[in-house]
């Protein structure tokens, strides 16, 4: 039997959540033309903010779990409807009466390891630096140039942490004075809040302002335009305010500086993937182009959809963590794209992308026929 909540409570909960200007919307229809979710299946946007007007909102549905913030809606949007932050309000709801669906269930045991162990995965805390040894990468001191924070994955997925090793070597090639926190480091919490759940996102948040207070930190380099966007966004409603850069931002200006020499051929046809929070959510578009166009050799070409119009690859809102079935998954039509435009690489600058991109050629059988990469990993072969 469906749960439907008290129209009340649904309509208090998405005003006092900031997403009020549900009120707004006249039933264009515009948001549901641009979803990614109606490449692969019918899914509407326009029918779920419809329902939350009026307080009518099915927490058992598992169509409010659907959306990936991936942000094109809010982009079309003629009214200025807050879709994002309505469908965080009723996922909130969601999980304060710990109502998950069968494909959602996982975030239970996520939020049990972002409690006892500040990442996402439940592993020790104390390993979290593993991935650093032998780098000669040092533990973060005041008055160093930034703070690196590799982010949950980098850290601990066997995969992404070769993105942090590449990370840290390109730092190392530039001479940059850095450090990390290591254990003292817990997870951004942007994708859990996106589940709706608050109070986890604010012990996360609080751990981690208090951490870089401590230790005096002022910049921070980061490789998740996740942990980019909730650093430079969202901590500041805590009245704090740090100098947050992503990496390819970084990277960037140490090659305008002089510091970052690339002087080795990379003869490949590269093609970049926009990320959703990088680009549409922080405008960071011009940043990663402009570093793969300073490598010798490389040839880069856009897909169709690119920068504003990116398709999104959908692990945002806490779809990371979800079972998505193999035909729901709109990254398949992004690498299909990708092998018709003969790229032999897709490069991108976002854990999430890489993940999904890395799953998505191996159950496609794309494994030897193109490779999947972070900005990093093409700029540690030319060092």
């Amino acid at each position: 039997m469906d749960t439907e909540t008290p129209i009340k409570e649904v309509i208090e909960e998405i005003k006092e959540y900031g997403g009020y200007p549900v009120k707004y919307c006249y039933q264009c229809g515009k948001c549901d033309t641009v979803c990614p979710w109606n490449r692969v299946r019918v899914f509407s946007m326009r029918k779920l903010i419809r329902e939350a007007t009026f307080g009518l909102t099915e927490i058992e549905n598992e169509e409010i779990w659907r959306c990936t913030t991936c942000g094109r809606c809010q982009e079309v949007c003629p009214r200025e409807v807050k879709q994002i932050q309505n469908m965080m309000a009723v996922r909130r709801m969601a999980t304060g009466y710990g109502v998950f669906p069968e494909h959602i269930k996982p975030v239970r045991a996520v939020t049990a390891g972002l409690g006892a162990e500040g990442n996402p995965f439940g592993e020790p805390r104390a390993n979290r630096a593993d991935w650093s040894k032998g780098l000669n990468v040092k533990t973060y001191e005041e008055g160093m140039e930034a703070l690196y924070f590799p982010g949950c994955y980098l850290c601990y997925d066997p995969r992404l942490k070769k993105v942090a090793v590449a990370t840290a070597k390109v730092l190392n090639a530039a001479g940059v004075e850095y450090g990390i926190l290591g254990e003292e480091e817990n997870c951004c919490g942007e994708s859990i809040r996106k589940t709706g759940n608050e109070e986890m996102f604010k012990e996360l948040a609080k751990a981690n302002i208090k951490s870089w207070i401590d230790h005096g930190v002022k910049k921070i380099i980061v490789s998740s335009p996740h942990c980019y966007h909730t650093f430079k966004n969202e901590y500041p409603e805590f009245n704090v305010n740090f100098e947050i850069v992503h990496i390819s931002e970084y990277i960037n200006q140490l090659i305008k500086e002089g510091r970052l020499q690339l002087k080795k051929e990379y003869a490949k046809k590269v093609i970049y993937h926009d990320p959703c929070y990088l680009g549409r959510h922080n405008n960071i578009y011009d940043a990663p182009r402009d570093v793969l166009k300073n490598i010798p050799g490389l040839q880069l070409v856009e897909f169709e959809e690119n920068r504003v119009n990116s398709l999104c690859c959908g692990m945002g809102g806490g779809r990371i963590w979800v079972d998505t079935l193999m035909a729901d998954r709109f990254v398949n039509l992004r690498l299909e794209q990708a092998v018709a435009l003969g790229a032999q690489e897709l490069v991108t600058t976002c854990p999430y992308c890489v993940t999904n991109f890395e799953d998505a050629r191996v159950n496609m059988n794309y494994d030897n026929t193109i490779e999947i990469k972070d900005l990093t990993e093409v700029l540690q072969e030319l060092i």
